[in-house]
C-alpha cells in the first residue's frame, strides 16, 4: 500500500505542475490584474505597478515568480479587499470544509443505507419510492431547493405558531457574536447541508444500488447462497463490502468538486465560503485571489483522487498490486 501510494504521489507532482501553468496562463489572458489603476491615467505609478509585479516579463518567468511566492507562503494583496490572500482563503476555505465534512458523511450514510434497502428488495415498494424520490432530488435544482427549504423550515414555522426566531437559521453559520460548535451552529448549518445533501444523496443512492445488484449477481454470492450461508451475511459480509470500492471512488471524486462548486450554496444562505469568494473575486476581476484559489481547488482534487485510489486498493488489493 506503502507503494501504490508513494508512486501516486509521484505522478501528482507533474500534473500540479501542468496545472498550474495552464490555471496562471488563462487567469493573466483573461484578467488584467492593474485594470483599475490604467483607469487613473498615471503613466509612472502604473509603469511602477508593472515592474513590481513583473508584467514587463515573459509569461513563463511570471509563473516560476508566482509559484516561488506561492510556495513560500506570500500569496499577494487582493485588489477587490486591499486584504492579504493567504488568510481569505484560509478562512474560505475552513468554511467550505465544515459545509463538505457534514455533508458528505450524511449524504454518503443515506445514500448507502438506501442503496443496500433498495438493491435487497429489489422492485419492492420501497425500491420504486426510493427510485422517484432520487430522481426528484436530482431534478431539483439546488437554489430552488434551498429556498423550499428555508420557507418550509424557517420562515413558514415562525410565522405559522408565532415563534420569536425561527427553528433553523438561514443566514452564516454562527449569530453575531457566537462561534464554535454548539446548538447555533447546528442550527445555521441544518439548512445549507440539507441542501447540499439532497442532490448528493439522490445520485449516490442510486449509483450505491446498482453497483451492490451487480455484486450480487457474482459467482462468489450465488456460491456462497448454494453453501447455506444465511442472506443476510451474503449481503453485509460478501457482497457489501466489494461494491464499496466503487462507491468509494463516486464520492471521492464528487467531494473534491465541491471544495469549488458550492456557489449557490453559499450565495443564498450568505456563507463566506469558497463559492462566494470566487463568485466575488471573479466578478471584480481579483487575480490575485483567483489564482491560488484555482490552484487551491486543483490541489484538493488531486489529493481526493488519491484518497480515493488508496481507499479502492484498501478495498481491494488486487488493486494495489498493479
Amino acid at each position: 500500500m506503502l507503494t501504490f501510494v508513494t508512486r501516486r504521489l509521484l505522478y501528482s507532482v507533474p500534473v500540479v505542475v501542468v496545472a498550474s501553468f495552464i490555471l496562471f496562463v488563462a487567469v493573466r489572458a483573461t484578467f488584467d490584474p492593474l485594470a483599475k489603476l490604467r483607469q487613473g491615467h498615471d503613466p509612472s505609478a502604473l509603469q511602477y505597478q508593472i515592474t513590481r509585479l513583473g508584467l514587463d516579463r515573459s509569461v513563463f518567468e511570471q509563473y516560476v515568480r508566482w509559484l516561488k511566492e506561492f510556495a513560500g507562503g506570500d500569496w499577494g494583496v487582493s485588489t477587490r479587499t486591499g486584504g492579504a490572500v493567504l488568510p481569505m482563503i484560509g478562512s474560505a476555505l475552513g468554511t467550505t470544509l465544515q459545509l463538505i465534512l457534514w455533508g458528505v458523511l450524511f449524504a454518503a450514510l443515506l445514500a448507502l443505507g438506501i442503496g443496500v434497502y433498495s438493491a435487497a428488495r429489489q422492485y419492492s415498494v420501497g425500491d420504486h419510492l426510493f427510485t422517484g424520490l432520487s430522481y426528484l432530488g436530482i431534478a431539483l435544482p439546488p437554489f430552488w431547493c434551498g429556498l423550499i427549504l428555508i420557507q418550509a423550515l424557517a420562515v413558514w414555522p415562525k410565522q405559522q405558531f408565532g415563534l420569536a426566531e425561527p427553528p433553523l437559521y438561514f443566514v452564516g453559520l454562527h449569530s453575531p457574536g457566537l462561534s464554535g460548535i454548539n446548538a447555533d451552529y447546528f442550527r445555521h448549518l441544518a439548512l445549507p447541508v440539507i441542501t447540499l445533501t439532497v442532490g448528493l444523496v439522490a445520485s449516490w443512492s442510486r449509483f450505491s444500488r446498482a453497483s451492490l445488484l451487480e455484486t450480487l449477481s457474482s459467482d462468489y454470492v450465488r456460491t456462497a447462497r448454494a453453501k447455506g450461508v444465511p442472506g443476510r451475511r451474503v449481503l453485509l459480509r460478501h457482497a457489501l463490502r466489494n461494491s464499496l470500492a466503487p462507491f468509494v471512488t463516486v464520492v471521492a471524486l464528487d467531494s473534491a468538486v465541491l471544495f469549488g462548486g458550492l456557489v449557490v450554496t453559499e450565495q443564498i444562505y450568505a456563507i463566506p465560503g469558497m463559492g462566494r469568494l470566487f463568485l466575488d473575486s471573479m466578478l471584480a476581476g481579483d487575480v490575485f485571489v483567483l489564482l491560488p484559489w484555482m490552484l487551491i481547488v486543483a490541489l484538493a482534487t488531486i489529493l481526493l483522487n488519491l484518497l480515493s485510489d488508496a481507499g479502492y486498493a484498501a478495498l481491494d488489493p488486487r488493486v494495489a498490486l498493479r
